[in-house]
């Protein structure tokens, strides 16, 4: 059964420039997330189109409610709502759309409409979600993300409430379960650099063994020797930082009694962190793969490098 996802990531002095890169697909590549696939950006929708830059948005609702404003003070709140993956299987787009614009809906009923300066639907990574930003200013002009979201328990009752909005017009849908809950750390944006990276180099190591034959073995097997003691130790680096984050996630979920059996039952929908890291341990598998494909003569020759310098060290 699949679970709807509401996550809140509140962004003090200013980072509006960097989220509205990411949201508004301003540029070209974006090499944190290898998810990002950039010719689909196009199909990306806005149901809020903000009328301005970030920054300006924000600054603008600030000054004109005549706030006070601390150093600390939140500025604005940058909201993802998705779903875990299997919710949108089999789902048209008109229907995808529909889910996320009621869950705009939803918002609006726990927030001021006019404090929401952006919301848009992302289609061009693997999962669909929607990123929405909004300014955290009370009805009476007060800028406060602490009154609006909450400590823990608010934040719990705010799952339970867009449970109970949003299971109306989906029956079968879970209640997701509360990043203050599970502890939920983002995974290191150099994990995902490493994969790109990564994924790169194997391509590049498919294409020279693919191209390698019987006139050119022997300058292609230099180059692919080359190509693969670089990648090797990166291999095996991603695949010990992917490993740790995989069992520090699992070891979260068991210490709590109260999630281990939707952990047991769920795995591959607990949380976005664990479905990124079922998204990285893919790519460990396919890279083992590949190893696996590499001529026995190669890999003859880079073990024994490989011993030569550890005799050497």
């Amino acid at each position: 059964m699949a679970s709807v996802i509401l996550r809140f990531s509140k962004q003090k002095g200013n980072p509006a420039t960097k989220i509205e890169a990411h949201h508004e697909r301003t540029k070209e590549e974006y090499k944190s997330n290898p998810d990002i696939d950039t010719s689909k950006s196009k199909n990306n929708i806005h149901l809020i189109a903000p009328q301005m830059r970030y920054k300006a948005e924000v600054d603008k609702r600030i000054k004109e409610s005549g706030c006070r404003v601390r150093k600390d003070s939140t500025r604005f709140v940058d909201t993802l709502i998705t779903a875990s993956p299997e919710f949108f299987w089999n789902m048209t787009h008109e229907k995808m759309v529909e889910y996320f614009q009621r869950a705009v809906d939803f918002m609006k009923l726990k927030i001021r409409p006019d404090m929401i300066f952006s919301a848009v639907i992302h289609l061009d990574e693997k999962t669909p979600h929607l990123h929405l930003c909004f300014v955290p200013l009370t009805r009476d002009n007060r800028l406060t993300a602490k009154e609006i979201l909450g400590n823990r328990a608010k934040l719990s009752k705010w799952q339970d409430e867009f449970h109970e909005f949003m299971v109306k017009f989906y029956p079968d849908i879970e209640r997701g379960t509360s990043a203050t809950l599970t502890q939920r750390k983002h995974i290191p944006t150099y994990i995902f650099k490493s994969a790109a990276k990564l994924e790169k180099m194997q391509e590049d190591i498919e294409k020279v063994l693919k191209e390698t034959n019987f006139t050119n073995a022997s300058r292609n097997s230099e180059k692919a020797i080359k190509l693969i003691e670089d990648w090797v130790p990166r291999v095996e680096t991603f695949r010990t930082n992917v490993n740790m984050l995989y069992n520090a996630l699992e070891a979260e979920q068991k210490d709590n009694k109260a999630l281990t059996d939707a952990f047991v039952e769920a795995r591959d929908k607990a949380d976005s962190r664990l479905t990124e890291l079922l998204v990285l341990q893919n790519q460990l598998k396919s890279l083992q793969k590949l190893y696996s494909k590499v001529p026995e003569e190669i890999r003859k020759e880079i073990e024994a490098k490989k011993r030569s310098k550890e005799v050497e060290r």
